[in-house]
Parts: C-alpha cells; structure tokens; sequence
C-alpha cells in the first residue's frame, strides 16, 4: 500500500483513540486482532464496499455503463465458460472493466450478499434470502472415465460396478459436488472409495490418469472427449442437468454495469457455449 510501518501503527493510535477501545492484542510473538478489533474489520469491509458503490451509481447518473464490474464465478462456469464471454463482453462494453474471482458457490453468495462483488455465477443452489437467484443457462453433467477405463468396454454398466470404483469428487460449497451428490442419491451409488480435491483440473487430470471416475460438466471436459483422452460413460438412466444461475444482491439499485452484464449473459450465454462446444 506504499505506507510505511510507522504510520500505519500510528492510524490505527488513532482509530484506536476514536473508537476508544483496543483493537490489537500485542505481545513479542505476535500483533492479531482481538474480538473488538474483528468485529471493526468486518463491518469496516461492509461500510467501504457500500461506499465503492455508492461512488459507482453516482458515476452511472451521469455517464453510460461503464468503470469496473466485480465478478464472483464458481469454478465450471468460471474457469471454462466465461473468459469467452468477457471477451465478446469488452467488444460491445469497452468502457466496463471486469474483475473477476473464481470461488465455490457457497463463497459467491455469501460475497455478493456482503457487497464484495457485484454480481455472481453459480452452479448450485442457495437458500440465502438477501440475493435474487435467476437461472440463464442449461449445463448437462456426466459420468467421466480415462479412454483405457475398464468400464468403457462395457456395453452396460450396473450399479455395483459403479460403487466398486473409486470416485474423485469436488469438495462440500461447491456447485459440483452438489450435483454429484445428486447424481448418487438419484441412482443410488453409494461408492466405497471417494477422493475429495478442492480443484476441478486436479479432477480431470486424476480421472485421466485412470484413478478413479467423476460427476462433471460435459464444459469442463469438451476438449479432453475431442482429444480422446476422456470418455462418457452412460448414467444409469437419463441424462442429468443442471442450471446456471446469476446472484444479485437484493436492493433498490444496481450499477449499470451489473444490469447490462445480466442482461447479456441472458441473451448470449446459448450462442456462446454452442461455438465453444462445436
């Protein structure tokens, strides 16, 4: 922050001083924040993020959609779907500067209910009652296998074959392992051996690797099926989808920068993952 020790103790003296409380506990091992001091930290972060964004609907009275536009984006559609849609994004919106942030779903609402971002993208569900939750896109999920699996030989595949196999799967929060604990609920897999990775890549190439199988976006995994070095395997019944939704903070205002990005995602999610896809 190019502030130098000694001023910064001394901002905190006199926050200290304001606030007439101690906010630091200090011995010679160690300076931390102490129960005051966390409870000044995270309202401090809600007190600046509404007042970034009063700053930015002030600008938005005034001149057109522009200045940044902070997104929060769970990791499918975060990481293999969205960087192709910024980039069409800044073709018709040069003015709008995207910050983005690749989180777990459950760690998107809850920033987007404090403020910190201005809008996200999930690939779960939520019950929080302070966003507005709003489905644009369609995802469809699969079973995953290496291309030299045993299974993929197999004409059927039955449902103890499947719980035979070790599984690696995305961790609790995630929007996909949400979806893969529904895939075991629905058809009743109940696996002996599961491997839990906080890293979708990590999955793939695990998978790929001949560990195990995994419950993933057929997004995440299109150019390992084109390369042939990942295959689908059937579900036991039909396919299983999934939707892609965006999180709004309920309020009586939002930049125009927000409006005008949900406004295309609405209108150019399907085009977009057609071509990424084909």
């Amino acid at each position: 922050m190019h502030i130098s020790q000694p001023a910064i103790s001394q901002h905190i003296q006199n926050l200290e001083q304001r606030l007439n409380v101690k906010l630091l506990d200090r011995t010679n091992k160690y300076v931390r924040l102490n129960k005051a001091g966390e409870l000044v930290y995270h309202h401090a972060k809600d007190i600046l993020n509404l007042y970034s964004q009063m700053d930015r609907l002030l600008e938005d009275l005034q001149h057109n959609a522009s200045g940044s536009l902070i997104i929060g984006a769970s990791f499918t559609f975060g990481e293999y779907v969205l960087p192709h849609l910024i980039a069409r994004f800044r073709l018709l919106y040069p003015k709008i500067t995207p910050i983005i942030s690749i989180e777990n779903t459950r760690t998107v609402v809850d920033k987007v209910s404090r403020g910190e971002f201005d809008i996200g993208i999930i690939e779960g569900q939520s019950q929080s009652q302070e966003v507005d939750i709003e489905p644009f896109a369609k995802d469809t999920v699969a079973i995953v296998a290496a291309i030299h699996h045993p299974l993929v030989a197999k004409k059927e595949i039955t449902k103890g074959q499947l719980e035979k196999e070790t599984w690696i799967i995305r961790e609790k929060g995630s929007g996909t392992r949400e979806i893969t604990d529904h895939v075991f609920s629905n058809y009743q897999i109940q696996p002996e051996v599961i491997l839990e990775y906080s890293s979708t890549q990590v999955i793939k190439e695990s998978v790929e690797a001949g560990l195990g199988l995994s419950v993933l976006s057929t997004w995440v995994v299109r150019k390992e099926l084109k390369w042939g070095t990942l295959c689908l395997l059937p579900m036991p019944h039909n396919e299983t989808h999934r939707q892609f939704s965006t999180v709004i903070r309920k309020s009586d205002f939002q930049t125009k920068a927000t409006k005008v990005f949900q406004i295309f995602l609405q209108e150019e999610t399907h085009s977009i993952t057609q071509s990424i896809l084909s």
